[in-house]
Protein backbone atom coordinates (compact mmCIF):
# COMPACT_ATOMS: atom_id res chain seq x y z
CA UNK A 1 0.00 0.00 0.00
CA UNK A 2 1.15 3.54 -0.74
CA UNK A 3 1.95 5.47 2.41
CA UNK A 4 -0.27 8.49 2.95
CA UNK A 5 1.47 11.86 2.75
CA UNK A 6 1.77 14.32 5.59
CA UNK A 7 -0.94 16.98 5.67
CA UNK A 8 0.11 20.59 6.21
CA UNK A 9 -2.65 22.99 7.16
CA UNK A 10 -1.58 26.48 6.15
CA UNK A 11 -2.03 29.37 3.77
CA UNK A 12 0.24 31.04 1.18
CA UNK A 13 0.16 34.42 2.94
CA UNK A 14 0.79 32.94 6.41
CA UNK A 15 4.15 34.00 7.86
CA UNK A 16 4.60 30.86 9.93
CA UNK A 17 3.44 28.39 7.26
CA UNK A 18 6.26 29.41 4.90
CA UNK A 19 9.17 27.88 6.84
CA UNK A 20 7.36 24.56 7.33
CA UNK A 21 6.40 24.34 3.65
CA UNK A 22 9.92 25.18 2.49
CA UNK A 23 11.43 22.61 4.85
CA UNK A 24 9.13 19.83 3.63
CA UNK A 25 10.04 20.67 0.03
CA UNK A 26 13.78 20.78 0.71
CA UNK A 27 13.68 17.42 2.51
CA UNK A 28 11.64 15.74 -0.23
CA UNK A 29 8.97 14.79 2.30
CA UNK A 30 5.65 13.90 0.67
CA UNK A 31 2.91 16.24 1.84
CA UNK A 32 -0.31 17.90 0.77
CA UNK A 33 -1.26 21.39 1.88
CA UNK A 34 -4.83 22.13 2.89
CA UNK A 35 -6.61 25.23 4.04
CA UNK A 36 -7.57 25.53 7.72
CA UNK A 37 -11.07 26.32 6.47
CA UNK A 38 -11.52 22.71 5.43
CA UNK A 39 -13.87 20.36 7.23
CA UNK A 40 -11.12 18.01 8.50
CA UNK A 41 -9.39 20.90 10.26
CA UNK A 42 -12.56 21.91 12.09
CA UNK A 43 -13.53 18.32 12.81
CA UNK A 44 -10.21 16.68 13.67
CA UNK A 45 -7.67 19.39 14.49
CA UNK A 46 -9.39 22.19 16.41
CA UNK A 47 -10.73 19.92 19.17
CA UNK A 48 -7.18 18.66 19.77
CA UNK A 49 -5.16 21.88 19.65
CA UNK A 50 -7.88 24.04 21.21
CA UNK A 51 -7.32 27.14 19.07
CA UNK A 52 -7.41 28.28 15.48
CA UNK A 53 -3.76 28.58 14.52
CA UNK A 54 -1.50 27.56 11.65
CA UNK A 55 0.60 25.85 10.54
CA UNK A 56 -0.45 22.44 11.78
CA UNK A 57 0.93 19.20 10.38
CA UNK A 58 -0.67 15.78 10.64
CA UNK A 59 1.62 12.79 10.10
CA UNK A 60 0.52 9.64 8.26
CA UNK A 61 0.23 8.02 11.70
CA UNK A 62 -2.16 10.75 12.86
CA UNK A 63 0.25 12.68 15.09
CA UNK A 64 -0.48 16.41 15.21
CA UNK A 65 2.43 18.89 15.29
CA UNK A 66 1.75 22.62 15.59
CA UNK A 67 4.16 25.51 14.83
CA UNK A 68 6.80 25.64 12.10
CA UNK A 69 9.61 25.44 14.69
CA UNK A 70 8.20 22.19 16.08
CA UNK A 71 7.40 20.79 12.63
CA UNK A 72 11.04 21.18 11.60
CA UNK A 73 12.27 19.68 14.87
CA UNK A 74 9.85 16.76 14.50
CA UNK A 75 11.66 15.60 11.35
CA UNK A 76 15.10 16.45 12.70
CA UNK A 77 14.46 14.33 15.80
CA UNK A 78 13.10 11.41 13.78
CA UNK A 79 16.08 11.33 11.47
CA UNK A 80 13.92 12.07 8.42
CA UNK A 81 15.94 15.12 7.33
CA UNK A 82 18.11 14.47 4.30
CA UNK A 83 19.62 17.97 4.75
CA UNK A 84 19.64 18.71 8.46
CA UNK A 85 18.82 22.33 9.27
CA UNK A 86 21.12 22.08 12.30
CA UNK A 87 24.73 22.88 11.35
CA UNK A 88 27.36 20.45 12.65
CA UNK A 89 29.33 22.95 14.75
CA UNK A 90 28.37 24.81 17.96
CA UNK A 91 29.06 28.32 16.64
CA UNK A 92 27.06 27.89 13.48
CA UNK A 93 24.22 26.28 15.43
CA UNK A 94 24.21 29.21 17.85
CA UNK A 95 24.00 31.73 15.01
CA UNK A 96 21.29 29.70 13.26
CA UNK A 97 19.13 29.65 16.39
CA UNK A 98 19.75 33.35 17.04
CA UNK A 99 18.67 34.27 13.52
CA UNK A 100 15.69 31.93 13.71
CA UNK A 101 14.56 34.01 16.68
CA UNK A 102 15.17 37.24 14.78
CA UNK A 103 13.14 36.14 11.78
CA UNK A 104 10.37 34.67 13.87
CA UNK A 105 9.96 37.65 16.22
CA UNK A 106 12.21 40.56 15.28
CA UNK A 107 10.83 41.00 11.76
CA UNK A 108 7.16 40.87 12.77
CA UNK A 109 7.04 44.66 13.07
CA UNK A 110 8.22 45.30 9.52
CA UNK A 111 6.16 42.45 8.07
CA UNK A 112 2.92 43.65 9.62
CA UNK A 113 3.65 47.32 8.91
CA UNK A 114 4.17 46.83 5.20
CA UNK A 115 1.13 44.57 4.92
CA UNK A 116 -1.40 46.74 6.73
CA UNK A 117 -0.13 50.31 6.65
CA UNK A 118 -0.04 50.03 2.86
CA UNK A 119 -3.29 48.09 2.60
CA UNK A 120 -4.91 50.64 0.26
CA UNK A 121 -2.05 50.25 -2.23
CA UNK A 122 -2.26 46.45 -2.29
CA UNK A 123 -5.88 45.82 -1.35
CA UNK A 124 -6.75 43.68 -4.35
CA UNK A 125 -3.81 41.35 -3.71
CA UNK A 126 -4.52 41.03 0.02
CA UNK A 127 -8.27 40.64 -0.42
CA UNK A 128 -7.63 37.82 -2.87
CA UNK A 129 -5.11 36.15 -0.55
CA UNK A 130 -7.26 36.29 2.58
CA UNK A 131 -10.48 35.31 0.84
CA UNK A 132 -8.85 32.25 -0.80
CA UNK A 133 -12.10 31.28 -2.49
CA UNK A 134 -14.37 32.38 0.36
CA UNK A 135 -16.61 35.46 0.21
CA UNK A 136 -14.59 38.57 1.03
CA UNK A 137 -17.11 39.60 3.67
CA UNK A 138 -16.31 36.44 5.59
CA UNK A 139 -12.67 37.42 6.11
CA UNK A 140 -12.94 41.17 6.58
CA UNK A 141 -13.16 40.79 10.35
CA UNK A 142 -9.95 38.75 10.28
CA UNK A 143 -8.20 41.44 8.27
CA UNK A 144 -9.41 44.19 10.60
CA UNK A 145 -8.16 42.22 13.59
CA UNK A 146 -4.75 41.87 11.95
CA UNK A 147 -4.62 45.62 11.36
CA UNK A 148 -5.44 46.24 15.02
CA UNK A 149 -2.21 44.50 16.08
CA UNK A 150 0.01 47.29 14.71
CA UNK A 151 0.18 49.52 17.82
CA UNK A 152 1.08 46.52 20.01
CA UNK A 153 3.94 45.77 17.65
CA UNK A 154 5.28 49.28 18.05
CA UNK A 155 4.05 50.53 14.67
CA UNK A 156 3.25 54.21 15.23
CA UNK A 157 3.63 57.41 13.20
CA UNK A 158 6.86 58.06 15.11
CA UNK A 159 8.39 54.64 14.39
CA UNK A 160 7.23 54.08 10.80
CA UNK A 161 10.13 56.00 9.17
CA UNK A 162 12.57 53.98 11.30
CA UNK A 163 10.86 50.69 10.44
CA UNK A 164 11.19 51.43 6.75
CA UNK A 165 14.80 52.48 7.11
CA UNK A 166 15.44 49.29 9.05
CA UNK A 167 13.92 47.19 6.29
CA UNK A 168 16.08 48.85 3.67
CA UNK A 169 19.17 48.40 5.86
CA UNK A 170 18.34 44.72 6.27
CA UNK A 171 17.94 44.26 2.53
CA UNK A 172 21.35 45.86 1.91
CA UNK A 173 23.02 43.61 4.49
CA UNK A 174 21.41 40.43 3.20
CA UNK A 175 22.01 41.35 -0.42
CA UNK A 176 25.74 41.61 0.25
CA UNK A 177 25.71 38.21 1.97
CA UNK A 178 23.53 36.33 -0.53
CA UNK A 179 25.59 37.66 -3.40
CA UNK A 180 28.40 35.33 -2.26
CA UNK A 181 26.63 32.64 -0.19
CA UNK A 182 23.45 30.85 -1.28
CA UNK A 183 22.30 30.45 2.35
CA UNK A 184 23.27 31.98 5.67
CA UNK A 185 25.96 29.46 6.58
CA UNK A 186 27.01 28.05 3.25
CA UNK A 187 25.21 25.94 0.67
CA UNK A 188 22.69 24.27 3.01
CA UNK A 189 19.68 26.07 4.53
CA UNK A 190 19.87 26.29 8.32
CA UNK A 191 17.30 27.00 11.02
CA UNK A 192 18.23 30.65 10.60
CA UNK A 193 17.28 30.57 6.91
CA UNK A 194 13.90 29.03 7.69
CA UNK A 195 13.31 31.58 10.46
CA UNK A 196 14.06 34.54 8.20
CA UNK A 197 12.01 33.09 5.35
CA UNK A 198 8.71 33.44 7.22
CA UNK A 199 8.49 37.25 7.06
CA UNK A 200 10.76 37.70 4.04
CA UNK A 201 8.52 35.48 1.94
CA UNK A 202 4.91 35.59 3.11
CA UNK A 203 4.75 39.34 3.77
CA UNK A 204 7.81 41.15 2.54
CA UNK A 205 8.49 38.98 -0.51
CA UNK A 206 4.89 38.53 -1.74
CA UNK A 207 2.89 41.62 -0.79
CA UNK A 208 3.26 44.07 -3.70
CA UNK A 209 4.69 47.11 -1.88
CA UNK A 210 7.57 45.48 0.04
CA UNK A 211 8.19 42.86 -2.66
CA UNK A 212 8.76 45.64 -5.18
CA UNK A 213 11.27 47.26 -2.81
CA UNK A 214 13.04 43.92 -2.37
CA UNK A 215 13.28 43.22 -6.11
CA UNK A 216 14.56 46.69 -6.94
CA UNK A 217 16.93 47.13 -4.01
CA UNK A 218 18.13 43.61 -3.19
CA UNK A 219 17.85 41.13 -6.08
CA UNK A 220 20.08 38.61 -4.31
CA UNK A 221 17.62 38.54 -1.40
CA UNK A 222 14.70 37.91 -3.72
CA UNK A 223 16.74 35.17 -5.37
CA UNK A 224 17.29 33.61 -1.93
CA UNK A 225 13.52 33.68 -1.33
CA UNK A 226 13.07 31.77 -4.59
CA UNK A 227 15.88 29.39 -3.63
CA UNK A 228 14.34 28.67 -0.23
CA UNK A 229 11.05 27.69 -1.85
CA UNK A 230 12.65 25.39 -4.43
CA UNK A 231 12.53 21.62 -3.86
CA UNK A 232 16.30 21.34 -4.33
CA UNK A 233 19.26 23.48 -3.27
CA UNK A 234 18.84 25.67 -6.38
CA UNK A 235 22.38 27.11 -6.39
CA UNK A 236 23.12 27.14 -10.11
CA UNK A 237 23.98 30.85 -9.90
CA UNK A 238 26.57 30.14 -7.17
CA UNK A 239 28.03 26.87 -8.47
CA UNK A 240 31.18 26.91 -6.35
CA UNK A 241 29.27 26.75 -3.07
CA UNK A 242 29.19 23.38 -1.30
CA UNK A 243 28.14 22.22 2.16
CA UNK A 244 28.45 24.25 5.32
CA UNK A 245 31.12 26.90 5.69
CA UNK A 246 34.25 25.02 6.76
CA UNK A 247 35.54 24.65 10.32
CA UNK A 248 32.34 25.90 12.00
CA UNK A 249 33.05 29.31 10.51
CA UNK A 250 30.58 32.18 10.52
CA UNK A 251 30.92 34.38 7.41
CA UNK A 252 32.08 37.93 8.03
CA UNK A 253 29.05 39.09 6.02
CA UNK A 254 26.80 37.91 8.88
CA UNK A 255 28.38 40.21 11.48
CA UNK A 256 26.43 43.23 10.13
CA UNK A 257 23.23 41.14 10.24
CA UNK A 258 23.66 40.32 13.93
CA UNK A 259 24.53 43.97 14.62
CA UNK A 260 21.32 44.90 12.81
CA UNK A 261 19.38 42.40 14.92
CA UNK A 262 20.73 44.07 18.06
CA UNK A 263 19.73 47.50 16.79
CA UNK A 264 16.27 46.35 15.77
CA UNK A 265 15.26 44.27 18.78
CA UNK A 266 17.97 44.34 21.47
CA UNK A 267 16.30 46.78 23.92
CA UNK A 268 12.83 45.39 23.26
CA UNK A 269 13.99 41.81 23.75
CA UNK A 270 15.56 42.67 27.11
CA UNK A 271 12.45 44.59 28.22
CA UNK A 272 10.09 41.77 27.27
CA UNK A 273 12.17 39.10 28.96
CA UNK A 274 12.34 41.26 32.12
CA UNK A 275 8.55 41.74 32.00
CA UNK A 276 7.99 38.00 31.73
CA UNK A 277 10.38 37.23 34.58
CA UNK A 278 8.60 39.74 36.83
CA UNK A 279 5.19 38.46 35.74
CA UNK A 280 6.12 34.93 36.73
CA UNK A 281 7.51 36.14 40.05
CA UNK A 282 4.15 37.74 40.82
CA UNK A 283 1.84 34.90 39.78
CA UNK A 284 4.13 32.01 40.87
CA UNK A 285 2.77 29.47 38.36
CA UNK A 286 3.16 25.74 38.73
CA UNK A 287 5.13 23.79 36.17
CA UNK A 288 2.77 23.11 33.29
CA UNK A 289 0.34 25.96 33.96
CA UNK A 290 -0.87 27.63 30.72
CA UNK A 291 0.87 30.95 30.03
CA UNK A 292 -2.44 32.69 29.31
CA UNK A 293 -6.04 32.38 30.43
CA UNK A 294 -7.19 31.20 27.00
CA UNK A 295 -5.26 29.09 24.46
CA UNK A 296 -5.71 31.65 21.67
CA UNK A 297 -4.53 34.58 23.82
CA UNK A 298 -0.99 35.28 22.71
CA UNK A 299 -0.23 38.58 24.48
CA UNK A 300 -0.42 38.82 28.26
CA UNK A 301 0.41 42.50 28.75
CA UNK A 302 2.40 45.44 27.48
CA UNK A 303 5.69 46.99 28.49
CA UNK A 304 7.36 50.29 27.71
CA UNK A 305 10.38 49.89 25.48
CA UNK A 306 12.23 51.61 22.66
CA UNK A 307 12.68 50.96 18.97
CA UNK A 308 15.81 52.58 17.53
CA UNK A 309 15.71 55.09 20.36
CA UNK A 310 12.00 55.97 20.02
CA UNK A 311 9.66 55.10 22.88
CA UNK A 312 7.05 52.42 22.13
CA UNK A 313 4.57 50.43 24.22
CA UNK A 314 4.75 46.85 22.98
CA UNK A 315 2.77 43.70 23.61
CA UNK A 316 4.51 40.80 25.34
CA UNK A 317 4.04 37.27 24.03
CA UNK A 318 5.26 34.42 26.26
CA UNK A 319 6.00 32.47 23.05
CA UNK A 320 9.04 34.73 22.76
CA UNK A 321 10.57 32.85 25.70
CA UNK A 322 10.04 29.55 23.88
CA UNK A 323 12.45 30.75 21.19
CA UNK A 324 14.79 32.53 23.59
CA UNK A 325 15.07 29.26 25.50
CA UNK A 326 16.37 27.49 22.41
CA UNK A 327 19.20 30.01 22.09
CA UNK A 328 19.94 29.88 25.81
CA UNK A 329 20.20 26.08 25.81
CA UNK A 330 22.64 26.17 22.93
CA UNK A 331 24.71 28.81 24.73
CA UNK A 332 24.70 26.74 27.92
CA UNK A 333 25.92 23.70 25.99
CA UNK A 334 28.95 25.60 24.68
CA UNK A 335 32.24 25.80 26.55
CA UNK A 336 35.71 27.25 26.32
CA UNK A 337 36.51 29.41 23.31
CA UNK A 338 33.16 28.66 21.68
CA UNK A 339 31.18 29.99 24.63
CA UNK A 340 33.45 33.02 24.98
CA UNK A 341 32.96 33.73 21.27
CA UNK A 342 29.18 33.57 21.57
CA UNK A 343 29.06 35.81 24.64
CA UNK A 344 31.34 38.32 22.96
CA UNK A 345 29.11 38.32 19.86
CA UNK A 346 26.01 38.97 21.97
CA UNK A 347 27.75 41.61 24.06
CA UNK A 348 29.06 43.58 21.10
CA UNK A 349 25.59 43.91 19.66
CA UNK A 350 23.45 44.59 22.73
CA UNK A 351 21.87 41.14 22.90
CA UNK A 352 23.51 39.52 25.92
CA UNK A 353 20.95 40.43 28.61
CA UNK A 354 18.27 38.05 27.32
CA UNK A 355 20.51 35.01 27.02
CA UNK A 356 23.16 35.07 29.72
CA UNK A 357 22.69 34.49 33.43
CA UNK A 358 19.83 33.05 35.47
CA UNK A 359 16.39 33.83 34.11
CA UNK A 360 14.17 31.90 36.51
CA UNK A 361 11.44 31.33 33.93
CA UNK A 362 10.92 29.36 30.74
CA UNK A 363 8.13 28.51 28.34
CA UNK A 364 7.51 25.02 27.01
CA UNK A 365 4.84 23.62 24.69
CA UNK A 366 2.75 20.71 25.93
CA UNK A 367 -0.43 19.37 24.41
CA UNK A 368 -0.18 22.06 21.72
CA UNK A 369 -0.26 25.07 24.05
CA UNK A 370 2.46 27.16 25.71
CA UNK A 371 2.98 26.52 29.42
CA UNK A 372 5.27 27.81 32.15
CA UNK A 373 8.20 25.54 32.89
CA UNK A 374 11.20 25.44 35.16
CA UNK A 375 14.07 27.46 33.68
Amino acid sequence: MTRSPHVLYGLPHSLYTGPARAYLRKQGIAYVERTPRSEPFARDILPVIGRSIIPVMVTPEGEIVQDSVDIIDHFEANGAASLSAYPPGPRQTFVALLLQLYGNQGLLRAAMHYRWTYYDQQARFLDHAFAAGAPLEAVQNVMRRMQSYLPGLGVTPETIPLIEQGFEDLLDILDAHFSVHPYLLGAIPSLGDYGLLGPLFAHLGRDPVPADIMKRRAPAVFRWVERMNAPDLDITDLPDAAGWVEDDGVPETLEPLIAHMGQEMGPELADKVAFLAEHVRKIAPKDGDPVSAKPHQRTIGTTPSTYRGVAAEVGVQPYLLYLVGRVRRQLQSMSGDDRAWALDLLGRHGLRAAFDGELGVAVDRRNHIEVWAAA
